[in-house]
């Protein structure tokens, strides 16, 4: 259990790019990166409107000097001060990421980039390349993977609990955008323009999480091939609003050769708030997790009652409570996920900077990268009417 004792020597000096007032997920980050004082937020470039930026920045007890206009200014200036940034955060619009995660470990910062990292898998691969060449850190922020009971079923497919994994069956298909909501919500207008969101919508917006959630449970998953169906329903919609894809797995330790995988990405969902959830089929037992209530994971043995597994509970893998907060019985959520994030985060950063790497799982550059990939793969399918395409 997790009692709030320090995990780094001293808080790392960090900023952010983004994440101003009504920013959808700029508080989140906040709360998950200051919640174990494992960084120090002194500096931002918070919003496209400097002033604007600067009034909210001032607000969160930034001094006044260290609101920058821009991220350019911010990283030039930073790196003047001997108390500079040490990391920064990307809260932006899906355009900027790239841009700003490379121009970032050019100036020598370690990274946490919302997702997609980028557009595409050539500038994925630039950004594995200038991370491990600069010797950083990038953290993408798969939120929902820092769930204990996701730490909890790893260990159990790894321990052969479930036998042979046969059958994926995920899904992240919520309702918000049932209608043309992006008509009225600004925050809702950039993500069906593909100059601003990218390729997809839906397959890169919620699609990419559970693919994450499957790879942290299973880190020797690897896809062999793939088919794609999408489309948008909601009429004038430039990028998918709804997408299904199957895939093919290749054979390893915990992974049946042929085992099936099925995803279901969709914000036209009518009536569900989530309903992002993932079911594994192995050989002798199946797991499933709901993102709506993660403090409990389903698990079925063949030919045995269901039992629900516990969030806490100390019949639970070591490693599922090693990060445990308030102990069993009591809810945690969201923000606690990402804390967990961000505390891997910043094990990570401080161990970079040492020159130290271990045998330690947090979503990585890498990560990010097999997102894209995956977003191009399933892309290539359905624009050839739902064709089998090739993984690698």
């Amino acid at each position: 259990m997790y009692y709030g004792e320090k995990r780094v020597e001293e808080p790392i000096r960090w900023g952010m790019v983004g994440g101003g007032k009504g920013s959808q997920i700029g508080y989140i980050h906040r709360s998950a990166a200051l919640r174990d004082n494992n960084f120090q937020l002194v500096a931002g470039a918070f919003d496209i409107d400097p002033a604007r930026g600067k009034t909210f920045g001032e607000s969160l007890h930034v001094a006044p000097e260290r609101c920058y206009p821009d991220y350019k200014t911010m990283f030039a200036e930073e790196a003047k001060r001997p108390d500079g940034i040490q990391a920064v955060s990307i809260a932006t619009p899906n355009s900027m990421h790239y841009e700003v995660c490379k121009a970032a470990l050019e100036a020598g910062l370690h990274v946490v980039c919302e997702k997609p990292l980028c557009f595409t898998s050539a500038e994925a691969n630039d950004l594995i390349r200038l991370a491990e060449e600069k010797k950083r850190v990038v953290g993408v922020t798969y939120g929902y993977s820092g769930h204990q009971l996701i730490q909890q079923a790893r260990q159990m497919i790894k321990h052969g609990d479930l036998g042979e994994i046969r059958i994926i069956n995920m899904s992240f298909a919520f309702g918000g955008y049932n209608v043309k909501i992006e008509e009225t919500n600004p925050a809702a207008k950039w993500r069906f323009d593909p100059k601003k969101a990218g390729p997809s919508f839906a397959l890169g917006d919620v699609g990419t999480h559970p693919l994450f959630i499957i790879e942290a449970m299973m880190p020797d998953l690897q896809i062999d091939n793939l088919m794609c169906t999408k489309r948008a329903f909601v009429e004038g919609r430039e990028l998918e609003d709804n997408a299904f894809v199957i895939m093919n797995l290749k054979g390893s330790e915990h992974i049946q050769a042929g085992a099936q995988v099925y995803c279901w990405a969709s914000s036209i969902n009518s009536g569900a708030r989530h309903y992002h959830k993932i079911r594994v089929v192995g050989s002798k037992a199946s797991l499933e997790w709901d993102d709506e209530r993660p403090n409990q994971m389903l698990y079925e043995v063949e030919g045995e009652p269901s039992r629900v597994l516990e969030r806490g509970a100390g019949y639970l893998y070591d490693e599922a409570r090693v990060e445990d907060r308030i102990g069993g019985g009591h809810a945690e959520g969201l923000f606690e996920a990402w804390s967990n994030l961000y505390a891997r985060f910043a094990v990570a950063m401080a161990d970079a900077d040492k020159g130290v790497y271990g045998d330690f799982w947090y979503p990585d550059v890498k990560a990010g990268a097999q997102g894209i990939k995956w977003i191009e793969k399933c892309v290539e399918s359905a624009e050839h009417g739902a064709a089998w395409v090739d993984y690698d």
